[in-house]
């Protein structure tokens, strides 16, 4: 008899797609994403976080300030860095990610072909940038659906 209480798909992805936040050096706000394709391939992950190349300890991580100042400018979203971490081409593709898609992602996301948006938390919900985004998305014709998944709890393993 097989086992019983093994995780769904979109407990899965998910789960990639938070242990891909863990990488972010972002101090308030960490999110992850991962795009599987129709067959439930994982064809792109990604984290928030400065372009490659770029230092993390030469550049501000603050939310409040001149703009130049904050870390606003300079972050790649997670979705972005998912997208162009892909594999593969995204037409039909679903995107896992931990935060709803900000409306510059989400441009992103409908240029892809990405058909389905499955995110866990919408905590920026009646913001401008988040109705936009919605719009978007509805225009697009993209499917969206929330889902709450239980903790993953990864510590790191310190091995003396």
């Amino acid at each position: 008899m097989k086992r019983q209480n093994y995780i769904n798909w979109d407990s899965y992805f998910m789960g990639v797609a938070k242990l891909s936040s863990l990488r972010s050096k972002d101090p308030s706000t960490q999110v992850g994403a991962c795009i599987i394709n129709q067959d439930k391939r994982i064809i792109g992950i990604g984290y928030n976080g400065l372009p490659m190349g770029m230092n993390d300890d030469d550049f501000p991580w603050e939310k409040e300030g001149d703009f130049v100042n904050t870390k606003y400018p300079y972050v790649v979203h997670a979705e972005a860095n998912a997208i162009l971490n892909s594999t593969q081409d995204l037409k039909g593709a679903t995107i896992y990610v931990t935060l709803f898609p900000c409306n510059e992602c989400m441009k992103l996301i409908i240029q892809s072909g990405i058909k389905e948006i499955i995110y866990e938390s919408n905590k920026d919900h009646g913001k401008d940038f988040n109705q936009a985004s919605l719009k978007m998305m509805q225009s697009a014709g993209i499917k969206a659906r929330q889902i709450k998944v239980d903790k993953i709890i990864l510590e790191p393993v310190n091995e003396d």
